[in-house]
């Protein structure tokens, strides 16, 4: 904040631009819709001057899919029970790009002269719509004016600033959010194939084998010693290549154990899994916030996969090193290698495209190093 002369009181625009510039780097910083609300309405009340403040986006039936209040208690928002119908005001807010306010929103037609028992009375109002590409997204619903009697122009002007940057932060976060259901979606379909490709084949080789032994048992009895034996080691890696994929889906815990732990555990099971020579490599204490060792953690099981099940390496090194207050993630594998910088490579390698999504969502900087014959090097780096 700028320094001021002793006992000059500081210029109120100043404080309003500050205020504005708060609310819009808050909002930009986060990804998910709720959070972003939550910090929206906030911002809308302390700019606005109101007593109370809320935002509602619309669910399409009649009703708000969210709506969320700022200036009152957790208490009075249960006594006041389930969230509004998109009737009356709150409606209109919704259904044209138009700003209203007015002093006493009792001698509004459009007031719905009913408030449940421990709803607060109010009378000033001020109602901006959030206006994204794709309409009006939801509303900022402001009253009870704080030292004045109603809301001014100057109110209105700031709300509707701050609503155009919430109509930019609600579509970011939407886009964000479909995109993460959508590699939620890929990841489940990945799994489903190795399911199919590679435990199944071995389950269908496990009951071909049974049979086999079975039909031997009495007529070549070290004929059937051996199958069982077969059928002994079939089942040994089943087993194996089931907990692998078990523990893609539900890994160990990275907020108890660490990632560090947590990506040397996995790397365990995949030693056993695929017999591979797999290294890894810890420098320092990497630590992160948990949803970005989450986030990394998937980077990681991405990155070993690809080296594992498509490249025909021999040789796979993972290291892991805290530094400057992030973490630097690399997998590099001794493989086939491909050309990096191919067209349409992403559309036939969806575990790149996901791994990218994921870099980017926590701000990181994915390099994917790779030549024919010369292997590949995934590199992330998160600070």
């Amino acid at each position: 904040m700028p320094a001021h002369r002793e006992g000059q009181a500081e210029d109120p625009e100043e404080r309003v631009l500050e205020a504005m510039s708060d609310a819009v780097l808050a909002i930009a910083a986060e990804m998910a819709v709720e959070p972003i609300l939550q910090k929206l309405v906030h911002s809308a009340g302390e700019l606005g001057g109101a007593r109370y403040a809320a935002i509602g986006v619309p669910d399409g039936m009649g009703g708000f899919a969210q709506f969320i209040t700022s200036g009152m208690s957790d208490e009075l928002i249960a006594e006041m029970g389930p969230l509004p119908r998109t009737h009356g005001l709150l409606g209109a807010m919704l259904e044209s790009e138009e700003p209203y306010r007015t002093p006493d929103i009792r001698t509004d037609a459009r007031f719905r002269g009913w408030w449940p028992g421990a709803h607060p009375q109010m009378r000033s109002f001020l109602g901006v719509p959030i206006v994204s590409r794709s309409g009006i997204v939801g509303a900022f619903y402001l009253t009870e004016k704080v030292g004045a009697a109603q809301f001014g122009e100057g109110d209105q002007r700031l709300i509707e600033m701050l609503a155009a940057h919430a109509g930019i932060a609600i579509e970011k976060a939407r886009l964000y959010e479909r995109s993460r259901e959508l590699s939620v979606v890929e990841e489940r379909n990945r799994l489903a194939r190795e399911l199919h490709d590679s435990v199944t084949q071995k389950l269908f080789g496990i009951v071909l084998t049974a049979e086999a032994a079975g039909t031997l048992l009495e007529q070549e009895p070290g004929s059937a010693r051996a199958q069982l034996g077969r059928l002994q080691e079939l089942a040994r890696e089943a087993m194996e290549e089931l907990r692998s994929l078990i523990f893609e889906l539900r890994p160990g815990s990275l907020e108890g154990e660490g990632l560090a732990t947590t990506l040397r555990k996995h790397i365990e099971v995949l030693r056993r899994v695929y017999g591979r020579d797999i290294e890894m490599r810890v420098a320092g204490t990497p630590q992160l916030p948990p949803a970005a060792e989450s986030e990394a953690f998937r980077i990681a099981q991405e990155a070993l996969q690809n080296a594992l099940r498509h490249s025909g390496a021999g040789r796979v090194v993972v290291g892991l090193e805290a530094r400057d207050g992030g973490v630097a993630l690399t997998v590099a594998d001794d493989g086939v290698g491909f050309d990096a910088a191919a067209p349409g490579l992403r559309s036939r390698r969806l575990g790149l495209t996901s791994m990218e999504e994921r870099a980017r969502a926590l701000g990181a900087t994915l390099r994917i190093d790779s030549r024919p014959g010369e292997g590949t090097t995934i590199s992330l780096e998160v600070v």
